[in-house]
């Protein structure tokens, strides 16, 4: 058995794939751990994630990412990419660094999923992950070698959501 460290996967079409790793990390801060959170797509400033975890103690967000990724022939492309890439060379050096009990790749999957970074990369910070951290990693299109990598996979499946009938993402609810 390895240290106190796990590696876990929130992926698949249904909601509460970011919710689940922000739960672990409300559950952290309440066992004074210290958390760093990385989102590689989300860049809303008013999320209240992001209004609220600057209250919880011991654990920072970082947003890494643009926003909506557009499609590879849009010139906007590239920065997505090169943004993602910074996301994951931040991620690497927390890692790295031990000072982090919790480290949360926000949308990690949905970043390789849309070509961002690829599935080496993803799988590289997997093996970086030391024996004591918990390691989680969210986001649609998780792969079969991903999962293969970590200790617990949880797929979120949607089975109907309010969006698909006309209701409009709702403050406390979508973001």
């Amino acid at each position: 058995m390895k240290g106190k460290g796990r590696i876990l996967i929130f992926t698949g079409d249904g909601k509460g794939k970011t919710t689940a790793a922000l739960g672990m990390a409300l559950r952290a801060s309440g066992h004074g751990m210290r958390t760093l959170i990385l989102q590689f797509i989300k860049a809303n400033a008013i999320t209240g994630e992001l209004v609220a975890l600057k209250h919880l103690p011991g654990v920072e967000l970082i947003q890494m990412g643009r926003g909506f990724v557009p499609s590879p022939d849009n010139p906007a492309f590239t920065e997505h990419c090169e943004t993602a890439r910074n996301g994951l060379e931040r991620a690497l050096e927390a890692i790295r660094s031990k000072q982090y009990d919790l480290i949360i790749l926000d949308e990690i999957c949905t970043a390789m999923a849309k070509g961002l970074l690829t599935e080496d990369q993803v799988a590289e910070v997997i093996d970086q992950a030391h024996e004591d951290l918990c390691l989680v990693l969210t986001g649609r299109g998780a792969t079969d070698r991903l999962i293969s990598k970590v200790d617990t996979a949880t797929e979120m499946r949607c089975l109907k959501h309010g969006l698909d009938v006309g209701w409009k993402a709702q403050k406390g609810v979508e973001y």
